[in-house]
C-alpha cells in the first residue's frame, strides 16, 4: 500500500512538515493525534486512541528503554495535550500476557480480562498520573512502532454491514484484515497480536461493528497518512457502489422552516425537558443541519432508529437506540408532538426495562435511569440531551455519525446493530461502572440553566463567573448586547467550549452565551427566553440586577418621564422577566428560583433619588407578590446592596463626581474612573458597621446561595441585605 500519498478526494491532509519539524517525538505523537480529532468523520469526540513505541531514558537505570505513549483513559484526540497520554515501559506491558495466563480462566469478559486493567498502573513509566485505558493492549501488542484506532464514519460503515468481511477483502485486499466484534480489553490485544503474526504484509484490521486501526513504522506523518488513505478508500468505495438513492429510501417528510421549527421547538422543549429529567436534570443540544434531516425525514428512519447504533463509543452517549417520534411535521402541530413525544416516551422507557431485565444478571449495576438520550423528530430534526452542554454536544455529535455510518451501509448492503446483550455488556461494564464511580461529585448547580439579566456589568458580570464555578450553565443577558457576549467570551476564553463539534445555530454553544434584552419590552424578554431555550432546553433560575438610577438635577429633581424609565426598568422590568419565565417553569414542573436586586434605599428614606428608592421599595413587595405567586415550585427572593460603585453600569464618571462633589470629598480631574469610584466606595464604607467596601463580587455570593437548593432551599418572599451593616437598613 502506498503511504506517500498526500492528497485525498475525502478527507483532508491537515499536516504541517514546518511545524511538525519543531515537535520533539511526543509533542509530534500530540499533534498526530489532534489532526485526526479534529473531523468528526474520522473519530468521535472523546474516542479514538492513538500510540508511539519511543525510546526514553530510564529515570532509575539511565538505560535507554521502549516506551508506549498511548491515549489515556478519558481522553479527546482533538483536544489532547501531552498530559492526555500514558507512558508506559513497552517490555513490561508485553510481560502481562503471562500474568494473564496464569489465570484459571482467561477470554472475552471473563474476571481475568478485567482484572488485567488494574496491572496497567504496575508499568507506568516516569511516575505519569494519566490512567492508561482499556485499549492499551491492543497498542501495545501491534509489533509496530505507530499506531491509530479510529472510528472513521465511512470505515464503520463497512463494519457494520452484513457483509463487512466481504466488502474489506474487496476494497482494501490483502491491505487490511477484518476481525469479528470483540469487545475492547486484554483479548482483543492479544487477536491484534495474531492477526500481525499471521498476516506480516497487512497494514492494519477493520475491527467488525467498531472502527479501524492501522500502523506504521516509518514516522508519525506515514501513520496518519495511512488512516487519511484507508478512509478515503472506504468513501470512495461508498460513492461508486452505493444504492442511487443513498439516503435512507427517499424523503417521505420535508423540513420545517427554520422559522416554523424554532415556534415548535420553543413550545415544546421545556415540556419535553421536563419529561427527561424527572430523575436528573438534563441539558439539550438541538441538531437540525442537513444530516440529521436527511435521516428523520427518510422513508427508513424509524426501522433504522429502532435497530440502533453499533460502534460501542457510540451508545455508550447514545443509549442502546434512539427515541423516533411519530409526528407529521407539515401536518401535525406543537400540541400533537407533545402528544406523540408523550406516548413514545412511555414506550421508550418499557423498552428500556425490558432490555434491561433481559440482559442484566445479578450482581449488575442498577439500571441507569430509562430515558433516551437522543429524540429523533421529522422535519426538525435531533435533540440530545446530556448532563451538560459539553455532553448534549458530544451526543449529538455520536449520533450524527450513527447516521452516516447507517446511510454508508445501507448504500451498499444492510445495516446491522450490535446484538442486545453485547450491547448491554459495554453500557453495564463493571468497568464503567467503576469509572462513574470514580468521578467526583457533581458541583452545586451543575444541571442547573441561569439567566442573568443585567450580566453586562456590574454585579450581574460578577454573577455570571460565579455561577459558572459551580457548573451552572448560564446565560447573560443585558441591554448592551455587546457588554453581554463580552462577559460570556471572557468566560470561555478561560473555561473552553468543552468537547463535542455539534449544534446548530445558538444551540452550537458553551456553557454561556450573550444575548440581547430590554427588561422593559415584553418581546425583547420574550425573544431573549426562547434563544436560551433553543441553545439549553429550559430554564431553572432567573437572576435580575438590572437597575436604572437617573441622577437628579441641581434640586435633586428628576423629569417626569425619567422617573416612568425608572419604574419600567428597576420593578416592571423583573415583573415582565417573571411572567415570560413563568410559562417555562410551568412547563417542565422542575424546581427553580428567582433573585431580584433591590437595594437598601428601598428602606432608607433621603432626598435626592426619590424615583430609585420607591422603585425598589416596590420591588421589595414584588419579591413577596411573586413568591407566593410561583410557590411551591420557584422560589423568589431578593437581595438588598448598599451601593456598590465598582464596576457598575449606574456609576459612570460623571455621576461620581457629582457624588465626590457633594459630600466634600477631593479629587483631581485627570483621575481615572476607577479611581474616583473606589474614592467614593471608601466614603460609602465608613458609613457602614463593618467598614468595607461593598464589591459586585460580594452580591455575586449572596446570589449564589440564595439560588442554591442547597444552601436556601428553604427561603422565599425574603430580602437578603448585604451593605456592610448599614443601621438605617436595618429591619424595620
Amino acid at each position: 500500500m502506498e503511504t506517500t500519498q498526500t492528497e485525498f478526494k475525502h478527507v483532508d491532509n491537515l499536516w504541517d512538515d514546518e511545524k511538525a519539524e519543531e515537535l520533539d517525538p511526543v509533542e509530534t505523537l500530540v499533534y498526530r493525534s489532534n489532526l485526526l480529532g479534529d473531523d468528526w468523520r474520522i473519530t468521535n469526540t472523546g474516542g479514538g486512541n492513538t500510540s508511539s513505541k519511543l525510546m526514553e531514558t530510564d529515570p532509575i537505570t539511565g538505560e535507554e528503554v521502549e516506551v508506549l505513549w498511548v491515549k489515556g483513559s478519558g481522553g479527546d484526540l482533538r483536544t489532547a495535550e501531552k498530559k492526555n497520554f500514558a507512558s508506559l515501559y513497552q517490555e513490561e506491558v508485553l510481560a502481562l500476557q503471562d500474568v494473564y495466563f496464569d489465570f484459571d480462566e482467561t477470554g472475552v469478559k471473563t474476571v481475568a480480562e478485567d482484572e488485567m486493567t488494574k496491572m496497567y498502573d504496575h508499568c507506568v513509566f516516569n511516575l505519569n498520573e494519566r490512567s492508561p485505558s482499556i485499549d492499551t493492549p491492543l497498542h501495545s501488542f501491534i509489533p509496530h512502532k505507530h499506531v491509530d484506532h479510529t472510528h472513521p464514519v465511512a470505515c464503520i460503515a463497512i463494519a457494520t454491514a452484513e457483509n463487512g468481511e466481504e466488502l474489506t477483502q474487496e476494497i482494501y485486499g490483502d491491505d487490511i484484515v477484518w476481525t469479528d466484534w470483540q469487545r475492547p480489553g486484554f483479548e482483543l490485544g492479544l487477536e491484534m497480536q495474531r492477526i500481525c503474526e499471521e498476516y506480516p504484509e497487512a497494514k492494519g484490521v477493520m475491527l467488525g461493528g467498531h472502527g479501524i486501526i492501522n500502523w506504521a513504522d516509518e514516522s508519525h506523518k506515514k501513520c496518519y497518512l495511512r488512516s487519511l488513505a484507508l478512509i478515503d478508500r472506504a468513501e470512495e468505495y461508498l460513492q461508486q457502489n452505493g444504492k442511487a438513492t443513498y439516503a435512507f429510501g427517499g424523503a417521505k417528510y420535508e423540513p420545517l422552516g427554520e422559522e416554523k421549527r424554532a415556534d415548535v421547538l420553543t413550545d415544546v422543549l421545556p415540556w419535553l425537558r421536563g419529561q427527561v429529567s424527572q430523575d436528573k436534570k438534563m441539558i439539550a443540544t438541538v441538531e437540525t443541519g442537513e444530516v440529521i434531516q436527511r435521516f428523520v425525514n427518510g422513508e427508513e428512519a424509524e426501522r433504522l432508529a429502532e435497530l440502533g447504533t453499533s460502534c460501542p463509543d457510540h451508545f455508550l452517549r447514545t443509549r442502546i437506540k434512539p427515541l423516533f417520534v411519530d409526528w407529521d411535521p407539515q401536518n401535525g402541530t406543537a400540541e400533537t408532538l407533545k402528544e406523540a413525544l408523550a406516548e413514545g416516551l412511555e414506550q421508550y422507557r418499557e423498552d428500556y426495562r425490558e432490555y434491561y431485565e433481559t440482559c442484566s444478571e445479578p450482581g449488575d449495576p442498577d439500571m441507569r435511569g430509562s430515558d433516551p438520550t437522543v429524540i429523533l423528530i421529522p422535519g426538525i430534526g435531533t435533540v440530545a440531551w446530556g448532563k451538560n452542554k459539553s455532553e448534549s454536544r458530544v451526543t449529538a455529535e455520536f449520533f450524527n455519525a450513527a447516521v452516516e455510518v447507517m446511510r454508508g451501509a445501507e448504500a451498499i448492503g444492510t445495516y446491522t446493530a450490535l446484538p442486545r446483550q453485547e450491547a448491554y455488556d459495554i453500557e453495564y461494564w463493571r468497568l464503567e461502572q467503576a469509572k462513574l464511580e470514580r468521578m467526583p461529585p457533581e458541583e452545586e448547580l451543575a444541571r442547573e440553566i441561569v439567566i442573568v439579566v443585567g450580566g453586562g456589568s456590574g454585579i450581574g458580570q460578577a454573577t455570571v463567573p460565579r455561577l459558572i464555578e459551580e457548573n451552572a450553565t448560564v446565560a447573560a443577558l443585558d441591554l448592551d448586547v455587546e457588554a453581554a457576549e463580552a462577559t460570556a467570551e471572557g468566560i470561555m476564553e478561560e473555561i473552553g467550549m468543552g468537547i463535542g463539534v455539534a449544534g446548530s445555530g445558538v444551540s452550537r454553544c458553551g456553557d454561556v452565551i450573550g444575548l440581547g434584552c430590554d427588561v422593559t419590552d415584553r418581546d425583547s424578554i420574550r425573544d431573549a427566553l426562547d434563544d436560551v431555550v433553543l441553545a439549553y432546553g429550559g430554564l431553572d433560575h432567573v437572576v435580575v440586577t438590572a437597575g436604572l438610577y437617573v441622577s437628579p438635577d441641581d434640586e435633586g429633581r428628576i423629569p417626569d418621564e425619567k422617573w416612568d424609565d425608572t419604574f419600567a426598568v428597576n420593578t416592571k422590568g423583573p415583573h415582565l422577566v417573571a411572567d415570560e419565565a413563568a410559562s417555562i417553569w410551568d412547563a417542565q414542573g422542575l424546581d427553580g428560583s428567582m433573585v431580584i436586586t433591590t437595594s437598601v434605599n428601598a428602606v432608607v428614606p433621603k432626598t435626592g433619588s426619590f424615583a430609585y428608592d420607591t422603585t425598589k421599595a416596590a420591588t421589595n413587595h414584588l419579591v413577596r407578590e411573586l413568591a407566593i405567586e410561583h410557590a411551591p415550585n420557584v422560589r423568589v427572593n431578593g437581595l438588598a446592596p448598599a451601593t456598590v460603585v465598582e464596576g457598575s453600569s449606574m456609576f459612570p464618571r460623571e455621576r461620581v463626581k457629582a457624588s465626590l462633589d457633594k459630600y466634600g470629598l477631593d479629587y483631581e480631574d485627570d483621575e481615572s474612573t476607577e479611581a474616583l469610584r473606589a474614592k467614593l466606595a471608601n466614603f460609602y464604607a465608613a458609613r457602614t458597621l463593618t467598614g468595607e467596601p461593598i464589591t459586585p463580587d460580594d452580591q455575586a455570593e449572596a446570589i449564589f446561595l440564595l439560588v442554591s437548593d442547597d444552601r436556601f432551599g428553604k427561603t422565599t418572599g425574603q430580602v437578603l441585605t448585604v451593605d456592610g451593616g448599614l443601621q438605617e437598613a436595618f429591619l424595620r
